[in-house]
């Protein structure tokens, strides 16, 4: 006789699975450990022992958001920096190194202002100070060991040492076995206790370059600065985190070394530990290293505020390309708000994958795009910011006929619930995503540092996974009703150049 065939409700099996997952949650915010160093800066380690290895993730609570004009693209500047070395790593002897260091930069305030007079500037001067700036930058590359840093870690087994700048922060990792901890503590605490901005000139160059290819000459970087840039008229995500040339060719050591004294500081950063790893060790081996720094009051936040827009707004790049399209609506900051989950719904029904309902209306069946993606938390999380929709036309096709289907759909989201189905495939993926994210020692170390800084403290990471289960339909269409609203948004067009 044929086993008859167990038939559970499927809101069963989410409750079920949503109930299995909570406590598994629960579990791991139970080996979550926390401290403060006396100073100010904040440890985060979760022991894991399944295999010898650990990973770090230094998170400084500063980016693209907290620059002025004039020193745009220090942030990201400053991190490459960071990998330059300190008084003991990166040189062969740092007391004749800092006296050509200084040397430099007197030559070049001085080129700097001769420069500025523009066609009254004294041509044979002008010469000279390019020679002797250049003699002296061969100079100080003789006292530079290239690479110390990297080599540091990549000879004591390290992997996925780098580093990487946004608009809300700047973000340092690293992973090691488990029995090279205190080399992390002991370089890592020296680079934000002594560094030395060696190789500054040069490394501006490279960073001119990158904006040279990722912005200048690429259209869909011109684009993507063009709508930051109209869709944000007051506050600072306006700035591209590389920063505008200007900037970058004017920004100079001392600005870099204020920069970092006022950000750098051991209030202003959080680390977060996963692996192989005893918490008690690791703060007491923290209170030693880390515990060195100088405290500081953590900076002034962001006063500027984004106005409320009073009118839809519009950009556009011609460019011999592809054409594209950005449509933007601002919207609430992260979790904890309690709009942002509701948020994170209409990205993943609207744009997220190929069953969402744009793919479905523009890709498959009008064929009028190739690619068509939803997203909130553009260009950062931390304050108010962008729910974006972004679609590549198909041959043939532009972006108003991209943008004439959007809005049919989002009126529809605006208009009528979302369907159970919808709604429970989005808490699934959701979790999913945040699951694979803490299956790795680097995931989890990344997403305990963000929630410690961006939600206000990391325990909010396991209340947002349970909030997500009460996120309802009719949230998901008052948050559409009140925000997808044409005088919400800004669009800007790539339009092929013919």
């Amino acid at each position: 006789m044929r086993p008859r065939k167990l038939h559970i409700p499927i809101p069963l099996i989410l409750a079920l699975a949503s109930a299995a997952l909570g406590r598994a949650f629960e579990d791991l915010e139970r080996h979550v450990e926390e401290r403060v160093l006396s100073n100010g800066m904040k440890f985060i380690v979760l022991e894991r022992h399944e295999a010898p290895v650990v990973s770090f993730h230094t998170y400084a609570d500063v980016g693209s958001v907290n620059e002025s004009y004039g020193i745009t693209g220090i942030s990201h500047l400053l991190e490459h920096l960071a990998f330059k070395g300190t008084k003991i790593i990166g040189t062969t002897d740092y007391e004749a190194e800092s006296e050509i260091l200084a040397k430099l930069d007197s030559i070049y305030a001085e080129l700097s202002r001769e420069r500025r007079k523009g066609p009254e500037a004294d041509s044979g001067r002008l010469a000279l100070l390019k020679d002797a700036f250049e003699r002296a930058l061969r100079e100080a590359k003789g006292y530079v060991i290239n690479n110390d840093f990297f080599d540091i870690f990549m000879k004591a087994g390290g992997t996925g040492v780098n580093a990487y700048t946004g608009a809300d922060a700047t973000h340092y990792v690293c992973s090691l076995p488990s029995n090279k901890v205190e080399l992390w503590m002991a370089v890592e605490s020296d680079r934000f206790l002594n560094p030395v901005f060696r190789e500054f000139y040069e490394e501006k160059e490279v960073v001119m370059e990158e904006r040279r290819l990722r912005i200048e000459t690429r259209p869909a970087g011109r684009l993507y600065e063009e709508f930051l840039a109209v869709a944000f008229k007051a506050h600072p995500y306006h700035h591209p985190v590389i920063g505008y040339m200007s900037d970058i060719e004017a920004i100079t050591r001392q600005d870099v070394e204020d920069y970092f004294e006022k950000y750098y500081i051991p209030s202003n950063m959080v680390v977060a530990i996963v692996g192989d790893v005893d918490a008690e060790e690791v703060f007491e081996m923290a209170k030693t290293y880390f515990g060195r720094i100088p405290s500081g009051p953590k900076p002034e936040p962001v006063r500027t505020l984004e106005p409320p827009q009073q009118g839809e707004r519009r950009v556009t790049v011609e460019a011999e390309a592809q054409p594209l399209l950005y449509v933007g609506y601002h919207c609430p900051p992260t979790y904890p708000h309690p709009e942002d989950l509701a948020f994170r719904a209409i990205a993943n029904i609207l744009g997220e994958g190929r069953t969402s309902r744009l793919y479905k209306r523009l890709v498959k069946e009008a064929r009028v795009a190739t690619a068509v993606y939803a997203w909130n938390g553009f260009p950062g999380y931390k304050f108010p910011n962008l729910f974006v929709i972004y679609a590549i036309p198909s041959k043939g096709h532009t972006a108003e006929d991209c943008l004439k289907l959007i809005d049919e759909e989002i009126e529809g989201m605006r208009s009528e619930p979302v369907s159970e189905d919808e709604l429970n495939k989005f808490k699934r993926n959701f979790k999913k995503n945040w699951l694979d994210a803490m299956k790795s020692n680097s995931g989890m170390a990344r997403v305990l540092a963000q929630a410690e800084v961006l939600m206000g403290d990391w325990r909010l990471l396991f209340r947002m996974l349970e909030d997500v289960d009460m996120v309802t339909s009719e949230d998901v269409q008052l948050v559409a009703e009140k925000y997808l609203i044409k005088k919400n948004r800004t669009v800007a067009e790539l339009i092929s150049r013919k």
